[in-house]
């Protein structure tokens, strides 16, 4: 409790102040605070830690949304209790991790993750492990809340905010660039990157999402260093993804990362056809424009649409080099398919669950033009018949040739089985022919 000691000692009864090593302190209320936005379980489990003597601090990205006035997604904690002393404290609780420990509290519809302040890597009492890269692999050393500021990534998200006592904790600047809607890396960038290369996309991700600049001094080593992203393992990548286009600014973290050439790195058949066909990229730019309205409008998504739309450019470009050597056009959409597919997997590790709708999703598109006879019903009763007739849709919005069709389809969900089946004949071909019979052999 040494430090709540000193911020009181520092703080009139309502005083803003700095003192001489630069450390700011603030009221929440003096930044409207809404700390009705914090959830009762946050609220109980630092009050909790609190009451046992701990320290306990709401942390990064949760503190950054309060003060930008945004709805926070979650609230993590930061505390000097141990992961062993916080699972004292709380019954629901368990240990996580092996690169971090943690401690996760959960409760009935929440999980609040608990972190023990960390110490600086150079201090004497660091044990961390690093690869022959530079990235921390393994990491579990245990400082005081000045060293744990000082150990996150961007100065944004090192804010501590003390609940019971209304005040904000800044070491690093964090304030000042929120203000001035900077991203800022927190020591050297070009060593902090290459601790763990995933901060670039997350550089890129914060300045998409929150509109903000990214400093100079943070944004001069990523040309040289995003190749480090190789190293990373796709898994890890597709989480980065995820949090890059399905969380509501996917349009403008393509256009962050098309702008610091990232893209390619995650998508590289994507980024190639892009610069080639610009049909393809006002298709791509369409989706990532419908998938943020959706999620605005709290409507569900899939990963997997996005995703077949990301590598539909490429999978038309193997198609056609597939025609030419194999003629039934089934096998030719299953080749290209699985060639796609393996390619992306090299850079980013889609679950088979997401791969598979993808695939049916592409293969429909070949489908939903053959209607005669009993396909459009059979087509009709397929599980990914809606997304691959949302699909149809956004095709059809971009290319007024697929219009027809795809006016076909939604006329052809309303109508009852009678109309269907009209619809259906109306799209035999019209003859003038008639068959003449057979005329018998003369003997």
């Amino acid at each position: 409790m040494g430090l709540l000691h000193t911020i009181k000692n520092f703080f009139g009864p309502k005083a803003n102040t700095t003192n001489n090593n630069k450390t700011h302190f603030a009221h929440g209320e003096d930044f409207a605070i809404n700390t009705r936005s914090i959830s009762h379980n946050v609220k109980k489990v630092t009050q909790r830690l609190t009451e046992t003597r701990y320290e306990a601090y709401l942390v990064g990205g949760g503190v950054r949304d309060l003060l930008l006035h945004k709805k926070p997604k979650d609230f993590d904690v930061a505390t000097n209790a141990t992961p062993e002393q916080v699972r004292k404290q709380f019954r629901n609780c368990r240990i996580i991790g092996r690169r971090f420990k943690l401690a996760h509290v959960y409760f009935k519809d929440e999980i609040i993750e608990v972190a023990t302040f960390r110490a600086a890597h150079h201090s004497k009492k660091s044990e961390t492990h690093l690869s022959d890269h530079g990235m921390i692999l393994r990491d579990n050393n245990y400082g005081d809340l000045e060293e744990d500021a000082w150990r996150r990534d961007f100065t944004i998200n090192a804010l501590y905010y003390d609940l019971q006592n209304d005040i904000i904790v800044d070491y690093t600047g964090g304030l000042d660039d929120i203000t001035a809607r900077h991203i800022r890396i927190i020591g050297d960038a070009g060593q902090r990157y290459r601790e763990d290369p995933v901060r670039m996309l997350r550089a890129l991700r914060f300045a998409a999402k929150l509109d903000f600049t990214i400093e100079p001094h943070t944004e001069a080593p990523l040309a040289e260093l995003k190749n480090l992203l190789w190293n990373i393992p796709p898994a890890r990548l597709f989480e980065e993804v995820l949090k890059l286009f399905f969380t509501g600014h996917a349009y403008q973290a393509y256009q962050v990362l098309s702008k610091y050439d990232f893209l390619g790195l995650l998508f590289p058949q994507t980024d190639q056809c892009l610069k080639q066909d610009p049909q393809f990229k006002t298709l791509l730019e369409q989706a990532l424009q419908n998938t943020d309205q959706r999620i605005a409008q709290d409507l569900s998504i899939n990963p997997a649409f996005l995703l077949a739309v990301f590598l539909w450019g490429p999978f038309q470009t193997e198609l056609k080099e597939q025609q030419k050597h194999e003629k039934k056009i089934f096998i030719a959409l299953q080749n290209a398919s699985e060639i796609i597919i393996r390619k992306q997997l090299e850079t980013i590790a889609i679950p088979r669950r997401f791969t598979q709708i993808i695939k049916e999703i592409w293969d429909l598109q070949y489908r939903l033009p053959k209607r005669h006879g009993k396909r459009a019903l059979q087509t009709l009763s397929l599980p990914r018949f809606r997304a691959a007739y949302d699909f149809l849709l956004l095709r059809a919005s971009i290319d007024a040739k697929w219009q027809e069709l795809a006016n076909w389809w939604t006329e052809f969900q309303k109508v009852d089985a009678d109309e269907q089946e009209a619809m259906i004949k109306s799209l035999m071909p019209k003859t003038s022919r008639t068959r003449t019979p057979k005329q018998k052999n003369q003997p």
